[in-house]
């Protein structure tokens, strides 16, 4: 047997040797002085080597409790290698893990998929609302009622939607420990009932009877912005889609125009936002982001055509006024319309609600004429990239690109229904060069 001085006194040879201790286990000693535990057993009639660990990392005493653990493997018919490989690999993750530590790493695994500026929005509320109170504490000590008694102080500031995205989080690392084995029951699972309901949606501002939309455009294309900003405005109603988006949009998201011949066919114009960009302007937080296709209307492809005479060498079609390499202020447009006296009457994203409640309107009143219009609803849902009620995102990713035809209709009955009485764009480029002349 051996002593923790023999241990501690063995030195390097000329050939590496061991000192045997009992029960198979014995220390291996390098011709450099490396020591470490082996065990020596059989298993399926064959001999075997199990290596414990370096001494001194792995103490005498610790050496022999392995060694006795896995004698008991070996009595119930186990081999001990595999258990010892399970923990090499596991890395620890059998043992209890503080909420904090979890919550990190889970979140260190979503970096490469996130965008910067949410990775950071995530571990600063999990920072400031979640690891003061949970972070110490092991994962199967949480449970809903301790859990809702720190969401609850988070909605005691005013914040609901703040908590009830922490609570998403919360689950996202207890469904990533669970994925490891943890078998812990999730306390954020069936507790939104418990918490305060969500504020009513924002109303934006918005136009929604056809005449004044049709006053609306006819003051915005003779208002004094620059000819960039008002085309951007007039993009905006035609496709009725976010703000964001409009300012963001390149030249190369554009599909289906012959840009050097103004008569060329357009049935299949489109402008194809990109699925990081949907991810950027929903905020989506998983991997649900969806490429956006947004059939456009003759008068849309007109006011590209347009603008492009002034910012086709950009990278954006809606650059900013001081920079080409930067798109447009997001509060250009909004400006706009206050300067043009609908400041709490309209706002940029009140194009949205002017569409939707539009041509579902129409709809309504139509629906005996054509069956088609049965479908409408979720249509025009689908072209404001909303989730139709009662289809669910996996559906959504697939369906995304469908009924292209009937929404390439809805888009040039609304741009027929909006123009009336619109300057042509090539007027809109061309009033400040006249009055320059002037």
């Amino acid at each position: 047997m051996l002593t923790d001085k023999a241990v501690r006194a063995a030195g390097a040879r000329d050939k590496a040797y061991k000192l045997t201790d009992s029960g198979g286990l014995y220390l291996h000693i390098s011709t450099k002085a490396h020591k470490s535990w082996r065990f020596k057993y059989r298993f399926d009639k064959k001999e075997l080597l199990l290596t414990i660990g370096s001494y001194p990392d792995v103490s005498l005493a610790d050496a022999r409790s392995i060694r006795d653990d896995a004698r008991k493997m070996l009595r119930g018919g186990r081999d001990p290698r595999h258990s010892m490989k399970r923990s090499r690999l596991v890395a620890g993750r059998d043992g209890q893990q503080t909420f904090e530590d979890t919550a990190r790493q889970w979140h260190a695994l979503q970096l490469p998929r996130w965008k910067e500026v949410h990775a950071n929005d995530v571990i600063t509320s999990l920072e400031r609302d979640i690891f003061p109170d949970l972070g110490a504490m092991p994962l199967d000590e949480i449970d809903k009622p301790l859990l809702l008694a720190v969401l609850r102080k988070i909605e005691k500031r005013g914040a609901i939607e703040t908590a009830r995205r922490a609570k998403q989080r919360v689950a996202a690392v207890y469904r990533y420990a669970n994925a490891h084995g943890a078998k812990l029951e999730n306390p954020a699972v069936d507790i939104n009932e418990a918490l305060a309901p969500l504020p009513p949606s924002k109303r934006y501002p918005a136009m929604l009877s056809e005449d004044a939309i049709r006053a609306m455009m006819f003051d915005i294309d003779r208002a004094g912005a620059s000819p960039v900003t008002r085309l951007a405005a007039r993009f905006l109603a035609l496709t009725a889609q976010r703000p964001g988006m409009i300012r963001n949009i390149e030249w190369d998201d554009i599909k289906g125009v012959d840009w050097a011949k103004p008569s060329s066919d357009i049935d299949n114009a489109t402008w194809v936002v990109p699925a990081a960009k949907i991810k950027q302007e929903l905020h989506l937080r998983s991997d649900e982001a969806f490429e956006h296709p947004v059939p456009l209307s003759g008068a849309a492809v007109d006011a590209l055509r347009a603008v492009r005479l002034l910012t086709g060498r950009t990278r954006f079609v809606f650059p900013g006024a001081t920079s080409g390499v930067k798109p447009m202020s997001e509060n250009a447009i909004g400006y706009l319309y206050n300067r043009e006296g609908y400041k709490g009457r309209h706002v940029p994203h009140g194009w949205r609600s002017s569409f939707s409640t539009i041509l579902n309107e129409q709809a309504e009143r139509e629906l005996g004429q054509d069956l088609r219009l049965l479908a409408d609803r979720m249509i025009i849902d689908l072209m404001l990239a909303h989730t139709p009620a009662g289809m669910s995102a996996s559906e959504l990713r697939y369906n995304r690109a469908a009924y292209m035809p009937r929404r390439r209709e809805l888009a040039q009955r609304w741009a027929a229904l909006i123009m009336a009485g619109a300057l042509p764009p090539i007027e809109i480029i061309e009033s400040p060069r006249r009055k320059r002349r002037n």
